[in-house]
């Protein structure tokens, strides 16, 4: 197959591929509990704690993940996959146990979240390290596309899971649930030949890693504003589902957006993966998204409207993995994509704590988050393609200085 008629293939060319279809379907599974795990801590805590302390151990939990997922992946990238995710998944699941067993004990339940945040396994970082691996080289980019996209039933189906386990087996069910998603991911991912014969890159590492790259660093802070403004939109849409009397409304309007997500991702698949000089357009494209939504129209449009919004994310994401990968120094690819999961989700946990005040003063106001946020996120993109533009250092400058 030539390499045009491959890239038109799209999603269809990525999945033929031999393990593609187990390594998909199992990091799917594993990563449930990022959509689950938050749900379930908040209902097991509620039982016994109030809202706000409920929500500070949502909060230490979603830190935990930030801090373990690039410590988690540097151990990766200097061994191999298979013993860092079963052990991290062990870890993440003892927390979790520890977390049911405190009822009515914060501070311990702090220590469980921390832990089961801490230990979450890469399987995210891991899985895009081997798509070079799984498909051919032009059909990468269709690879992250369709990874990314397939991402937001994550976020559609973990809150599902917590609900069902919590109404069949209580507030713990929906702990244990998580841990065992995670655990049978990493089971199945673990199967795929090409997991069990990875490597990491035997390299000379600086103790600042990928980051020391400047060009990525850059990225990575375009992509923590971009966070943000995904993160700002569920705490707006809570005070537009109660300014309509409706607070159930917020769910569906969240799944709404996470199918515009889906269909950009599944599109975006069938594109050539393009040159660095895409990224600021994509980011613009990402903010102007957002922009409709300040006219908040009624539940009918504001569908319309949020299904558009998230078309551009995956696209987005998707550009920002290929040139991390370009980017990243040897050795370090995983820790690279480490990064920039963590970069979103930090500035997706501080886009929602934003958010709040300025729904307070106003459900529009709140919607001007979104753009304004995503500025400096255009700005970072355009500054990493100037950076682009100058010549590589030589390889003997990436070499640690300790």
């Amino acid at each position: 197959m030539s390499a045009p008629s491959a890239e038109r293939a799209g999603a269809r060319a990525v999945l033929r591929r031999p393990y593609v279809p187990l390594v998909l379907t199992a990091s799917q599974v594993g990563r449930l509990p990022l959509g689950a795990s938050p749900l379930a801590l908040l209902l097991f805590a509620r039982e016994s704690v109030s809202l706000v302390v409920a929500a500070a151990l949502v909060a230490v939990f979603t830190a935990g993940m930030a801090v373990g997922a690039p410590v988690l992946a540097r151990a990766v990238d200097r061994r191999r996959q298979p013993p860092i995710l079963y052990g991290s998944a062990v870890v993440s699941a003892v927390g979790y146990v520890i977390v049911s067993l405190a009822p009515g004990r914060p501070l311990v339940i702090g220590l469980g979240a921390a832990l089961a945040g801490l230990g979450t396994p890469p399987l995210e970082a891991c899985l895009r390290a081997l798509w070079p691996v799984l498909v051919p080289p032009n059909t990468v980019h269709a690879a992250y596309a369709l990874d990314i996209a397939l991402q937001e039933v994550i976020f559609v189906a973990g809150p599902l899971v917590t609900l069902a386990a919590v109404a069949l087996g209580g507030p713990s069910a929906g702990l244990y649930a998580a841990a065992l998603f995670q655990l049978a991911g990493v089971v199945a991912f673990v199967r795929a030949p090409a997991v069990r014969q990875w490597r990491g890159t035997r390299a000379h590492r600086h103790w600042l890693g990928p980051l020391r790259e400047r060009r990525l660093a850059v990225m990575v802070a375009g992509v923590a504003f971009a966070g943000a403004a995904v993160g700002s939109i569920p705490v707006v849409l809570t005070g537009y589902a109660e300014t309509a009397g409706d607070r159930s409304l917020t769910g569906w309007l969240l799944a709404a957006q996470a199918g515009g997500a889906l269909a950009g991702g599944l599109l975006y698949t069938r594109a050539t993966p393009g040159t660095p000089r895409r990224l600021p357009v994509l980011a613009a494209l990402f903010a102007a998204g957002y922009l409709p939504l300040l006219l908040v129209p009624g539940t009918a449009a504001m569908t319309a409207l949020l299904i558009l919004s998230g078309v551009m994310l995956p696209p987005l994401l998707t550009a920002v993995f290929l040139n991390a990968d370009r980017l990243a120094p040897p050795g370090t690819a995983v820790e690279a994509f480490a990064w920039i999961m963590t970069a979103f989700s930090v500035g997706s946990a501080l886009g929602a704590a934003a958010a709040g005040p300025l729904t307070d003063a106003g459900v529009r106001t709140g919607f001007a988050f979104a753009p304004l946020i995503a500025l400096p996120a255009i700005a970072a993109m355009a500054a990493g393609v100037h950076l682009l533009a100058r010549p590589r250092p030589a390889p003997g400058d990436q070499r640690s200085e300790g």
